[in-house]
């Protein structure tokens, strides 16, 4: 898993995706392209460089509360809502800054917030940061659970995404298919890469891979 090829974001030379071509099995799917973002979200050069690409792509207009970071993606959130609050985008809660929060999963694969921390969702515009988009199940558990404490999804951030939105939440992306036209994911019971006997490179989720 080495021999991987990087790609810049235009404008941002610090903004990188590692990717790998080959056969990856995530928790949701198959695919074609293994994205490492080990660096984006702990090294901090990279993490305040991609979190204030993804900040550049809100108005000042645009009102957001909490930043709600999947996948290990915190480091990025404090970087983007550090760049959103200089841009002057507006927050609603009484102290005027924002929050940066993960959720906490539960042995039924949903998202929850205890007693003290619910606030922070409670009322409030979140947006969804995120590493990448395929299937967008994830991302679902995060809606149903920002709508089950009462709040209001904002949007949704994330380094690579082949979706648009979801659920009519719109997705904003600093890569996507245009860069990576023939990425593709399959459902694991019809990936044709297994049909074609193609061996599995790699076991991926948001923490990283492992080989097999």
């Amino acid at each position: 898993m080495q021999n991987y090829e990087k790609v810049q974001y235009s404008g941002h030379s610090d903004v990188i995706l590692r990717i790998t071509p080959g056969h990856f099995v995530t928790p949701h799917s198959h695919v074609n392209y293994y994205m490492d973002l080990c660096d984006t979200k702990a090294r901090m050069k990279e993490a305040r460089a991609t979190g204030e690409a993804l900040a550049e792509m809100y108005l000042a207009s645009e009102v957001i509360d909490t930043i709600l970071c999947l996948n290990g993606m915190e480091v990025v959130g404090a970087y983007l809502a550090n760049k959103l609050t200089q841009a002057g985008i507006i927050s609603m809660n009484s102290h005027k800054t924002m929050y940066i929060t993960q959720p906490e999963t539960n042995v039924n694969g949903q998202m929850m917030f205890r007693e003290n921390n619910k606030h922070m969702i409670d009322g409030k515009k979140v947006l969804i940061l995120t590493d990448s988009i395929t299937t967008g199940g994830t991302l679902k558990t995060a809606l149903d659970s920002i709508r089950f404490y009462k709040g209001e999804p904002a949007g949704i951030s994330a380094v690579f995404s082949i979706a648009t939105q979801i659920e009519n939440v719109p997705i904003r992306s600093l890569f996507s298919l245009r860069d990576f036209p023939d990425y593709a994911s399959y459902s694991h019971d019809n990936c044709p890469l297994c049909k074609a006997g193609t061996p599995v490179d790699a076991i991926c989720n948001g923490y990283g891979y492992s080989t097999v």
